[in-house]
């Protein structure tokens, strides 16, 4: 009998929870499916078979496996220092996230918290109920208060939900360290099924903090009655006000507005549409007793700029993607409806992917380590080659040979970090004057790190020089840089620098005075045109006082364009220079391999799947997968002990687009009972042979279950997708569907 293949839950890693291995897609695998003839065969020969090892090993055989066992301890522990290494990683990179999409919130949510305040103290001037009206069990009536319910629009312009998910928590945590007391409830709970009592046990549940049995809403005005509940703002999160069902809405808004005055709720509802979604669902008479207010996040390609700005172009981790990488991720983005989350997930995938794959990431992993612990960048040299040395030798195995082959990589890789650093400003400066032509840093990000652009930007540059010099500039100056004549968003973005009115321009140059404060190499070059805008001021304010205003009003206005020309030429001289000598891409630098994830088929088999591809390659290879010993010497040999299906559709590839089932069928007949024959013969020559007993109804029976799996197993095919059933035309022929690999 072959050995039984190890099951999934035992291939998992150790850190890994039941939660997150019923919810990991692993790719499925046919199992292997042993002979009951193996069993008897293996059970009388056990004793046999034992006496013969016992005999037959020696001292040399057995240590073999103990070299084998070092082995896969030694590829256990660097498997598992790769999963360190990814969690350290992608955890800065999380929480890097994170930080950024509270920063874009944090105005909205200030917004938020002081209408909160706002409405809390309308509602206390309205009065405060005597404790006879509090103790009741029924609102208060009163014509001082319309039953009017204060609510906000946080109008959030996502497709999909998913991630105002994270928005909306985030608000009720903000709120909630400010003082209200916040129930957050999802738009699953306003359903037909649950109604408005599966709606007040939610309400109730998330105030009170405990599963509450009877839906009252006099139990939460009890509560609220209390001095430390009465003093602080009530406040209803709903994430998504279009997926509410509209009967149950209305008749939850009726209900608060009536317990306005012993509960005062502020709504805050969440609309991915426009304003006008609430008049779309909810009908005129619960509508008026709404007062509504409006409130915008941000959109998300904004949300989306703000990410790779953080993560990608600023690098809070030295990990990167290659420009392939980059172009699926925007594409992946972009057809999942602008989905920040499914980008994130994405890029989480890469990164994994990534420490899987290339063993010398863990010096990515050593130098942000070290870089928190030290709290600055640990990234010369010296403490390269330090990491270097201290790599597992799995990591180190075919790469490193002798100490000056490590010295001068970890000068590489040093150097590789520094040029980064370059790189990432002249992007930053590209998408600062970018913003005046609505230019998205994804898509910039895509351009920048376009290999191909960058070798034609490079001969285009050359040639210009060669074309240009000696020749003056009088007419326009501007035209004399050899980045006007390129292509792509980069030649969009000058172009627009070239038409800046001056005061943009010197805001422009301000901002970039700010990005370049930490290289000096752009710094310095900036501050020529710095100084240079100085001059061009202090020479236009004297000429504009030394001449007058009605003489020579022409000959000022002459002067001023011309100032202005020169500006903006200057302007486009830095950037000529930043795209010239630092925006090169990470994949034309040595040793980016270990830092830079660029493998875009694996990363394509991940997100977008092969299902159909992996289903034919697990049927036919499938003792690559299984290791059993019977198919290891006989791979290529068709054994009854394979599973049904793995049979037929090898026997299917020995046929065209057209199958005939009769000699299919006599095919796989022909296998599974090779066996049966076996072991018939051995019965005849055995003189201890048992008495055959209804011989016809056996094989019957036999021919009967044969049919039955071969049915089964042509169904599972099709389900799959791999055949089509026969035709009322040609009922005797099944028609393949895949073909190849």
């Amino acid at each position: 009998m072959a050995p039984s293949s190890p099951s999934v839950a035992d291939s998992l890693p150790p850190s890994t929870t039941p939660e997150v291995a019923e919810n990991d897609l692993q790719p499925f695998f046919v199992l292997h499916k042993a002979s009951s003839q193996i069993k008897d065969r293996t059970s009388e020969g056990q004793g046999k078979l034992r006496k013969r090892k016992e005999l037959s090993s020696s001292p040399q055989s057995a240590k073999k496996p103990e070299g084998s066992m070092t082995e896969e301890s030694d590829c256990h522990l660097f498997q598992q220092l790769q999963s360190k290494a990814f969690d350290i990683v992608w955890k800065k990179i999380e929480s890097t996230i994170k930080d950024v999409l509270s920063d874009l919130n944090a105005s909205v949510f200030n917004d938020i918290q002081q209408w909160v305040l706002e409405c809390f103290n309308a509602t206390r001037l309205l009065g405060e109920p005597t404790i006879s009206e509090a103790t009741r069990s029924l609102p208060v009536l009163n014509n001082a208060t319309p039953g009017k319910l204060f609510t906000a629009l946080v109008i959030t312009r996502n497709i999909e939900f998913v991630d105002d998910i994270f928005t909306f928590e985030e608000l009720g945590h903000f709120l909630e360290s400010h003082g209200c007391h916040v129930a957050v409830i999802s738009s699953t709970e306003f359903s037909l099924k649950n109604g408005i009592a599966g709606c007040l046990k939610a309400l109730l549940r998330e105030f009170l903090g405990s599963a509450i049995d009877s839906a009252d809403i006099s139990i939460l005005a009890s509560w609220h009655r209390e001095q430390d509940n009465y003093n602080k703002p009530l406040v209803l999160i709903i994430n998504d006000l279009e997926r509410c069902c509209g009967s149950v809405l209305t008749d939850f808004i009726l209900m608060l507005s009536e317990w306005v005055v012993k509960v005062p709720i502020i709504l805050i509802f969440g609309v991915a549409t426009t304003v006008d979604a609430p008049r779309n669902i909810l009908p005129s008479h619960a509508l008026e007793h709404l007062c509504p207010s409006r409130f915008m996040l941000r959109t998300p390609a904004k949300r989306m700029d703000a990410i790779i700005e953080a993560v990608l172009v600023k690098h809070c981790t030295m990990f990167n993607v290659g420009h392939k990488v980059a172009l699926f991720l925007r594409n992946y983005f972009i057809n999942q409806d602008g989905t920040v989350t499914s980008f994130i997930r994405a890029l989480k995938v890469a990164c994994l992917l990534h420490f899987s794959t290339e063993p010398l990431s863990l010096l990515h992993w050593r130098a942000l380590a070290e870089g928190q612990k030290e709290g600055k960048s640990s990234l010369s040299p010296e403490a390269m080659l330090k990491y270097i040395d201290e790599l597992p030798l799995d990591a180190r195995r075919n790469q490193m040979v002798d100490h000056q082959t490590k010295k001068s990589m970890a000068e590489g890789l040093s150097e590789l970090v520094t040029v980064q650093k370059l790189w990432s400003t002249a992007v930053l400066c590209l998408y600062e004057a970018g913003k005046y032509s609505r230019v998205q840093l994804l898509d910039l990000f895509c351009e920048a790190l376009n290999q191909e652009l960058h070798l034609v930007r490079d001969s285009e540059c050359y040639a210009g020089d060669k074309k240009d010099r000696g020749l003056s500039s009088r007419n326009d100056p501007c035209q004399n840089y050899s980045i006007m004549q390129s292509r792509g968003l980069i030649c969009q973005i000058v172009r627009k620098v070239r038409d800046l009115p001056t005061g943009m321009l010197h805001q422009l140059i301000e901002s970039w005075g700010k990005l370049t404060a930490d290289t000096s190499k752009i710094h310095e070059k900036l501050q020529m045109l710095q100084s240079s805008v100085k001059c061009e001021d202090g020479r236009s304010l004297r000429k504009s006082s030394k001449d007058s205003p009605k003489k020579h009003a022409s000959r000022v206005s002459v002067n001023f364009d011309k100032d202005a020309r020169m500006l903006n030429s200057q302007a486009i001289a830095f950037l000529d220079y930043l795209v010239r000598n630092f925006l090169r891409p990470i994949e034309s630098m040595p040793f980016h391999e270990i830092f830079c994830f660029k493998n875009i088929e694996k990363l394509q088999l991940v997100l977008i799947g092969d299902p159909r591809r992996r289903i034919q390659v697990d049927l036919l290879d499938f003792h690559n997968i299984l290791r059993c010993s019977c198919c290891n010497k006989n791979s290529n040999a068709l054994l009854p002990s394979r599973h049904d299906s793995s049979i037929m559709y090898s026997l299917a590839q020995e046929h065209g687009d057209l199958i005939n089932l009769h000699d299919w069928f006599q095919s796989f007949r022909t296998i599974v009972l090779q066996h049966t024959n076996k072991r018939k013969q051995k019965s005849k020559q055995s003189p201890q042979a048992k008495k055959r007993k209804n011989i016809n109804g056996s094989a019957d029976q036999n021919e009967a279950s044969i049919q039955a799996r071969f049915c089964r197993a042509v169904t599972e095919l099709q389900i799959t997708g791999l055949v089509r059933m026969p035709s009322k035309r040609r009922p005797d022929f099944a028609q393949r569907v895949a073909f190849g690999l």
